[in-house]
Formats: C-alpha cells, sequence, structure tokens
C-alpha cells in the first residue's frame, strides 16, 4: 500500500524530464471547454507569472509536508472521534475537479451519517451532519487531510474551491478560467461565504440557487483572483484565513 503511495507522489513531484516546479500547458494543449477566448485573457496574464506559479506548488510541496508531519497524531486523534460518534469510514471521499478540468478524489475527514444522500451543498442545521461533524465543520478540521491533496499536486493552499462535475458542467465560458490553477484549499471567496449554508437554509431546492445565485457570486471573486494572482496575494489570503477561522 505505502509503495504505490511512494511511486505516485514521485510521478506527481517529480515528472520525467522536468523540474518540481512545472509550468502551465501551452494553449493548444487545453482541453477544448477550456480553450476558448473568454479564457485566454486569463491564460496570458498567468503565462507571463509561470516563475510564481512554479514557486506556488514548492511552496505547497514544502507546507504541506511539514503540516502533514507535525499534525499527524492530532489528525490521528480526530479519526478516532469520528469513528466513535457514528458508524462509517473516517475519510470523506468524492469526486471533483481542478486543475484543466482534471477529476480527482478528494481527502476530508467525514462529518455526515453514513450514505448520506440528498443535496451536495449542505444548509444550516442540515440533519446528515453528525456531532461531532458539527465542530469539525465550524473549524475547518475536515479539510485537513486535503494536505495529502495538495502534496500529490491535486490541489494546492489556494484556489478555487474543488467542485463535483455537475456543478462545472454549469460553469460559464468565463468561470472556466478558474481550472488553469489547481482547486485550493481556501480562497477569499470562501471566506466571505463561509457561512454559505445559511444562505441555503430554507431554500426549497438547494442545488438550484447554488448553482444560479451562490456559484456566480462566489466565481466573481475566483475570477478576480486568477487575474491577480500574485504569492503575496496567495500568503494573504491564507492568513484572512486563520483569522476567519478563529473568530
Amino acid at each position: 500500500m505505502i509503495e504505490p503511495l511512494i511511486s505516485r507522489l514521485r510521478r506527481q513531484l517529480l515528472p520525467k524530464g522536468r523540474s518540481l516546479g512545472r509550468g502551465m500547458r501551452e494553449w493548444d494543449e487545453l482541453p477544448a471547454r477550456i480553450r476558448t477566448p473568454e479564457v485566454k485573457t486569463y491564460y496570458d496574464i498567468l503565462k507571463k507569472k509561470e516563475w510564481e506559479l512554479k514557486l506556488k506548488r514548492l511552496f505547497d510541496v514544502m507546507l504541506s509536508s511539514l503540516l502533514l508531519v507535525f499534525l499527524f497524531i492530532p489528525m490521528c486523534v480526530i479519526a478516532v472521534m469520528i469513528a466513535a460518534d457514528s458508524p462509517g469510514g473516517v475519510f470523506f471521499r468524492q469526486i471533483r475537479i481542478t486543475e484543466y478540468g482534471r477529476k480527482f478524489k478528494i481527502h476530508k475527514f467525514r462529518t455526515m451519517s453514513k450514505d448520506a444522500g440528498g443535496s451536495q451543498v449542505t444548509v444550516a442545521g442540515d440533519m446528515r451532519v453528525t456531532k461531532i461533524g458539527k465542530t469539525l465543520r465550524k473549524y475547518r478540521l475536515d479539510e485537513l487531510p486535503q494536505l495529502i491533496d495538495v502534496l500529490f499536486g491535486d490541489m494546492s493552499f489556494v484556489g478555487t474551491r474543488p467542485e463535483v462535475p455537475r456543478y462545472v458542467k454549469e460553469y460559464k465560458p468565463e468561470m472556466m478560467a478558474t481550472l488553469l490553477m489547481k482547486a485550493g484549499i481556501t480562497s477569499r471567496a470562501s471566506i466571505l461565504y463561509k457561512d454559505e449554508e445559511k444562505l441555503l437554509d430554507g431554500a426549497e431546492d438547494t442545488d438550484s440557487v447554488y448553482i444560479n445565485e451562490i456559484l456566480p457570486a462566489k466565481m466573481k471573486y475566483n475570477l478576480e483572483a486568477v487575474r491577480n494572482f500574485s504569492l503575496f496575494d496567495d500568503l494573504k489570503t491564507m492568513i484572512m484565513t486563520v483569522i476567519a477561522v478563529v473568530k
């Protein structure tokens, strides 16, 4: 089990013939749905900042490695609490979309009851959320396993939150520009909409409200972040996230 993980990590971090910091794909190599006039402007901006993107990846690898070591014991404690709180696995795995429209299975601590169905977004007072899950969500501790996704190259510390495929299918052409970068654990949009569940409370069709109202509003901030990307802004977003969580 460990050997395949090491092999995958080696492929992600040190692909054959390339250095640790990988640049962007060429425009002609992008998926057709992303290769549109609406996205080209964002692509040209990011292409001029390739060196920052390489440093961003290096930063992600170094920090995620350190945090996984430092937080190993606390994460084990959380895992035991989840297992004791309700039946079901410790982790929640779900297909999400990241850079260039690639699918990956996200890592999160399970915060809902086993085999919870219904909408793919949660609302305030959602009965599917477990007792320990409420605490984990409040302090975003359920996101800690995503350090694994960052290390493997599926995510970054800062970037547009990864959506499920059905929501990505609803993206307007310009929204596809967010897929020029890896999905992130946090972003300005996720900070501003940290109480998203309350906005969906009482909605008859939560998926419809999310797709037609909340998602477009969040995307304005996500697109602005892509357009103005810099490592300094990433650091500010990370600091703002910590402040928002501990408030």
